[in-house]
């Protein structure tokens, strides 16, 4: 009998079970939902912040100091702030909701930790950047917005240049994978794309989720492939292949790279209509700053970037859902294992539901949906019987 590449498809998914397919389903549509919550959020810790005058306190008692000093310690003291105001909907969002859901078993306790770590690195980074901005409207005016592009994409590589090294180890440990069938298969995929074996590793992803998961993060030299512990205790050694050809994929086929120009682009974009509807959201908020180069005036700019982000999910997630469909294809390209590649998959729709509806994926979905991309894995399996895979290249 003919292999059906539908069929089998229907198989893999049908396979979680109702019950299961329920609560991807619930959880996902909580995610959703959780992007107007969290910018309701935002309006309302902007509206406090305004209200209680926090930046232009700050702004005040600096007054004999230097304006650079003033703005970064003015953009500081907001974060600070406000990551106060907001942290009982980030328990409840980051930590209370993953865990009903049964995806972490992090301690409340831990997970306080890590975000007051990761509350530091953003009210230093933050206020660095954001001085970095005023600068820039200080310095080059009306077109300051035009400028904003390039600043951002320093900034970004700077981030992903510091983050496996200084950033990433500050929340999870990262190790050369333990010696064993799963390292040498992953070292040997490594070497066939002249991959050092010094740049995968293996993390205890399971320490904030339960999710199956690897990711690929740095730039250059600094590049890395890193697979958590959840991946390798729930894989097959075939499943793992699959999954290491897919991060492969992303690291050979530089999309990294591809994210720093479209965050570049976004920035650019995002600072030119912020500069145009500053005034109004100002006077919506009711604070006294209506021009956008008063760093007294960041609470409402933050919201403005915050609104402005929401409407460009669905363009960023269409990216990224070009870039997991290329890193598909070049691990079927690469170690040809669909079964295994798709049985991995499967794992992800407990967190990600797999039969959106199509309005659903092309609005929320950073990856396509489970369903699709078994289903490709599927086709190719169908066109590709078993047997050594081909030469894998840039492009799959």
């Amino acid at each position: 009998m003919a292999f059906n590449p539908e069929a089998a498809t229907k198989a893999y998914i049908d396979g979680l079970g109702a019950e299961a397919l329920a609560k991807s389903a619930a959880y996902t549509m909580d995610g959703h939902w959780m992007i107007l919550w969290g910018l309701l959020v935002s309006a309302l810790a902007t509206v406090i912040l305004v209200k209680l005058g926090v930046t232009d306190r700050i702004w005040a008692k600096l007054e004999k100091r230097g304006w650079a000093l003033r703005t970064f310690a003015t953009a500081a003291g907001l974060f600070i702030v406000s990551a106060i105001i907001t942290l009982p909907w980030n328990i409840w969002a980051e930590w209370g909701h993953e865990r009903m859901y049964d995806r972490t078993q992090q301690p409340l306790s831990d997970f306080l930790m890590q975000d007051a770590i990761g509350m530091t690195i953003a009210t230093i980074g933050g206020g660095l950047f954001f001085l970095g901005i005023y600068a820039l409207i200080r310095r080059t005016g009306k077109r300051w917005w035009l400028w904003s592009g390039g600043f951002s994409a320093v900034v970004v590589s700077v981030m992903l240049l510091l983050s496996p090294t200084l950033i990433e180890p500050l929340f999870n440990d990262y190790k050369p994978i333990p010696a064993g069938p799963v390292r040498d298969a992953v070292l040997e995929m490594a070497k066939q794309v002249d991959i050092p074996e010094d740049r995968i590793f293996i993390y205890d992803g399971s320490r904030q989720s339960n999710n199956f998961t690897a990711n690929v993060s740095g730039v250059g030299s600094a590049a890395r492939i890193a697979i958590s512990d959840v991946a390798l205790k729930q894989a097959s050694l075939d499943e793992v292949r699959a999954v290491t050809g897919h991060e492969i994929g992303h690291y050979v086929l530089g999309h990294v790279w591809r994210s720093v120009l479209v965050l570049s682009v976004l920035a650019v974009i995002f600072f030119f209509l912020a500069d145009r509807l500053f005034a109004r959201f100002a006077r919506a908020f009711g604070s006294k700053v209506t021009e956008i180069g008063d760093p007294r005036g960041l609470p409402v700019f933050l919201f403005v970037l915050s609104f402005l982000g929401v409407f460009a999910v669905p363009v960023a997630n269409s990216l990224t859902r070009i870039s997991e469909s290329e890193a598909d294809a070049y691990s079927l390209q690469m170690v040809n294992l669909p079964d295994a590649l798709s049985g991995a998959l499967v794992k992800t729709a407990e967190y990600r539901y797999p039969r959106p509806h199509p309005v659903q994926e092309a609005l929320f979905y950073s990856h396509p949906s489970v369903e699709r991309r078994v289903a490709r894995a599927m086709e190719w399996k169908a066109k590709n019987p078993p047997g050594p895979p081909p030469a894998a290249s840039a492009n799959p």
